[in-house]
């Protein structure tokens, strides 16, 4: 899964969902492990697969306002 998420906190929540299941024991995942890969399109591994010119368009200005270090140790984490 590929998020865009604008924060460590939700970035974290998403992840967890996708991949454990829901935390918070409320709604369709709850308990439901989906283990998929998820990343967050401004780690290193996804941007090196986009064209510099369409990630420059498309997240490059966004990417200034993320904190892209903790959104990314939140990514890792949740990976394992």
């Amino acid at each position: 899964m590929l998020l865009g998420t604008p924060n460590a906190e939700s970035s974290e929540l998403v992840a967890i969902t996708l991949t454990k299941g829901d935390p918070t024991w409320a709604g369709p995942l709850a308990g439901v492990s989906l283990d998929l890969p998820v990343f967050h399109v401004t780690e290193p591994e996804i941007r090196g697969q986009i064209p510099g010119d369409v990630y420059e368009t498309q997240v490059g200005l966004t990417e200034v306002v993320l904190d892209v270090a903790g959104i990314g140790d939140v990514m890792r984490r949740t990976r394992g």
